[in-house]
């Protein structure tokens, strides 16, 4: 079959610890000082990001940052969210 034009988009997964450090370091130079201690391991096809944030929000930010240095790989967020709750306002 002869594709005349189009360019393939088939991403192929790096063999190695390659997109794992990739990972990592997208996560070590975030802008966002919450995203730098996370972890990434990568496993099976899959990268695991664990630690701990204080928000839903950076939790999604740090999804979001692996994501895009994926290369294919599953993403799989396991970081806990540090939710505390409400404080309430007293009068005196």
């Amino acid at each position: 079959m002869i594709h005349h034009g189009r360019k393939s988009r088939v991403k192929v997964k790096q063999s190695g610890p390659g997109v794992e450090l990739n990972a990592q370091s997208a996560l070590a130079s975030s802008p966002i000082h919450a995203l730098r201690d996370l972890q990434v391991e990568q496993s099976n096809g899959s990268l695991f990001i664990s630690g701990r944030v204080g928000s839903y929000y950076h939790k999604q930010l740090a999804q979001e940052a692996v994501r895009a240095v994926s290369e294919g790989y599953r993403v799989v967020n396991s970081i806990n969210v540090d939710d505390f709750p409400p404080v309430k306002m007293t009068s005196n």
